[in-house]
């Protein structure tokens, strides 16, 4: 049994354009906000990655050390950047500058790894989405797997092509989490819950789906699980899917259910629990959207708030 967390994924710098005319420079990359955010929340997190050896990597490791996430990654010429442009509301519009490969890094020793996430770019862009799928396909012999597609349609002009390859990896995982958004890109006009109810029997045992203000839900097996969003004040929406998918990693973690040893206890996870998981998980991206960029919360922050 391990409570360790292995995250492997793209990490970039954010350039974003606010609606006042703001221009802001940030770490950030869905899966290593997730990475920065299980750290803040007293985890124990590997990050495999690929950066730069320039000013934004240098920027990028030091900002995953504050949280004390340890970082491994493969050489690149430059460290990616992602620029987004914010509406009045605060919802993001994504443009990239990136490159993904893993070819001279290696996630180190599985055996001390209970659970391993991955998502967006890392497992949607070649040749790196080939090296995460296969490191995947290894790690679920000993760890949990868990996926949040995260997709991104400026960098998927195959969308047909980009259904197989999400597919593909809801099926290596034993938690997905995905927003409706993501869904609706990925199939129009059907609705989540029958996205949800059809990944549940492509293999995993636990499918989320975010819905923003309007909360999310679960499915297992033995039916859905639902719970209302929480009001708050919204700054802007930037890492808050990768707040929740954290607080769901943690959650698995405080449940004991952190190997491969676990996959049949998370299979059988009754909906009280699996509530209490959304209710958390809704709790942390609620302060992270009440604040400006990916600025996830600390463990204490989380437990002052009243747990509705």
């Amino acid at each position: 049994m391990s409570g360790h967390v292995l995250v492997i994924g793209e990490a970039l710098v954010d350039v974003v354009h606010r609606g006042d005319g703001r221009i802001d420079e940030s770490p950030g990359g869905s899966p290593a906000n997730v990475a920065l955010a299980l750290g803040r929340l007293g985890d124990t997190a590997h990050f495999l990655t690929q950066l730069g050896d320039d000013a934004h990597g240098e920027q990028v490791r030091e900002w995953l050390a504050e949280a004390g996430v340890r970082v491994t990654s493969s050489a690149t010429t430059r460290t990616a950047t992602a620029t987004a442009h914010l509406d009045d509301s605060g919802s993001a519009r994504y443009e990239f500058d990136i490159s993904w490969s893993l070819a001279d890094a290696a996630p180190g020793r599985s055996g001390d790894i209970g659970i391993v996430h991955t998502g967006s770019i890392a497992a949607l862009m070649d040749p790196g989405a080939a090296v995460v799928r296969a490191h995947l396909t290894e790690m679920r012999e000993t760890s949990l797997i868990t996926y949040d597609p995260n997709v991104r349609p400026a960098l998927l002009p195959d969308h047909r092509r980009a259904v197989l390859d999400v597919e593909s990896f809801v099926a290596l995982a034993d938690l997905v989490k995905a927003s409706d958004e993501d869904l609706a890109w990925l199939y129009p006009d059907v609705d989540p819950l029958d996205v949800a109810r059809s990944w549940l029997q492509q293999g995993p045992s636990v499918i989320v789906v975010t819905k923003g203000a309007n909360g999310a839900f679960a499915v297992t097996r033995d039916g859905a699980t639902q719970v209302p969003g929480r009001r708050v004040d919204v700054v802007d929406t930037v890492g808050a899917g990768d707040t929740f998918m954290s607080a769901l990693i943690h959650g698995l973690l405080d449940l004991g259910l952190d190997s491969a040893e676990s996959r049949e206890k998370l299979r059988r996870i009754d909906g009280s629990a699996l509530a209490e998981l959304l209710r958390f998980s809704a709790r942390a991206a609620a302060v992270t959207v009440s604040r400006p960029g990916a600025d996830p919360p600390l463990l204490g922050e989380l437990a002052t708030l009243a747990p509705g």
